[in-house]
């Protein structure tokens, strides 16, 4: 069987360890004569999957011990709601930073729960940039300060990120959580679906500071992180293959050399695909500034839109996948997420260059 050169925004490409592991083991995981599908989740078997995902992204992130890392479900948009339903109390705002189309949406729940105000926006400019730190102004009587780390839509991502003293800062880093070292104590919360760097769809990472876990009985049962927390994440039936596919990455992210060694790479195959974009003489345009480039996903525009038909059609054909551009802005994507190898990479810039040299000749021959 061929692989796909998957170019995917998420959910994303596996690594081919992990996929092959996870079918060895399929059938018969601990040896207990059972698929992991088939496991209690309070079978001791299923325990020690859940508690080494835990404790390996422990590891890799180095998250200090008064941070607590949650297991959850339903995706970074039930983050958007449960959030605020925890943290933002009567009396306090909640300051959003506008980068894209989810922060707007993360902001668009947040207003049904209490007050909100936009502290800082790219929108005006089709968020093409990140705001700069310094341009942030934060409300005295903020509850927290909110961001999105990675614009997958927009292609743009934060370089660094605001110092917010007492407010808590939380971000939503579902797409580029892992591929770089970070300061996990600059941040009060941090969340992410797991469906582009962690594991497969179905599974959420909370990780949480401790003293913003308050008891508070008026939340619903399923939105309060008190109880996940008290529950070990094991307060209904979890998502038992989406961990166990979530322990498998983490081990392999190990394996890798860690962040620091992952985050080297993804500088290597951003730069691959950026130095195809700004050596074409402007025949493929990013829609980001260059400030603000992703490192997880590469977007980009041809000279016309019968050009980049003719790109999407050919390089489907010729093998790679999901680089059709977001639905709402159109153009095309490139989603480099830490298990896309640096080849794949290579091979797209490779494409790149020779599409635009025979489109370019064929419009020659047409003058």
């Amino acid at each position: 069987m061929k692989r796909a050169r998957n170019f995917n925004a998420g959910p994303a490409a596996l690594p081919l360890e992990v996929l092959q592991r996870a079918q060895n083991e399929w059938l018969n995981i601990e040896d207990s004569g059972m698929s992991v599908m088939e496991l209690s989740h309070r079978s001791s078997e299923f325990e020690k999957i859940h508690n080494h995902a835990i404790q390996s992204l422990k590891d890799l992130m180095e998250i200090p011990e008064n941070y607590e890392v949650l297991l959850l479900q339903g995706g970074a948009s039930l983050q958007f709601s449960m959030i605020p339903m925890n943290i933002l109390k009567d009396g306090k705002r909640a300051d959003y930073v506008l980068t894209g189309s989810w922060s707007e949406k993360a902001l668009k729940e947040a207003k049904k729960v209490g007050e909100t105000a936009v502290v800082a926006s790219s929108k005006d400019e089709k968020y093409t940039f990140i705001p700069k730190v310094e341009d942030i102004k934060l409300n005295d009587d903020a509850a927290y300060l909110h961001i999105t780390s990675n614009n997958t839509i927009y292609g743009t991502q934060w370089k660094d990120f605001p110092e917010t003293g007492n407010i808590p800062l939380v971000a939503d880093m579902s797409s580029d959580i892992l591929s770089k070292k970070i300061d996990i104590s600059k941040f009060g919360i941090i969340y992410a679906g797991a469906q582009k760097n962690l594991g497969p769809s179905g599974i959420t990472v909370v990780i949480i500071r401790k003293d913003l876990i308050t008891d508070n009985d008026n939340i619903p049962s399923m939105m309060n992180y008190s109880i996940h927390s008290k529950n070990n994440s094991l307060y209904n039936t979890p998502p038992t293959l989406a961990i166990y596919l979530l322990s498998l990455v983490l081990d392999w992210a190990k394996d890798q050399g860690g962040v620091e060694r992952i985050a080297e790479i993804n500088e290597e195959k951003a730069k691959v695909i950026y130095d195809a974009i700004d050596g074409s003489d402007g025949f493929y345009k990013g829609h980001a500034l260059p400030d603000s480039r992703s490192l997880m996903n590469v977007t980009f525009t041809l000279p016309s839109e019968e050009a980049e038909v003719q790109f999407l059609k050919e390089v489907k054909e010729a093998g790679f996948v999901g680089l059709n551009g977001h639905r709402s802005i159109g153009g095309c994507r490139a989603s480099i997420y830490n298990a896309v190898p640096l080849s794949h990479c290579q091979d797209l810039a490779d494409f790149m260059k020779k599409f635009q040299e025979s489109y370019k000749a064929k419009e020659a021959q047409t003058l």
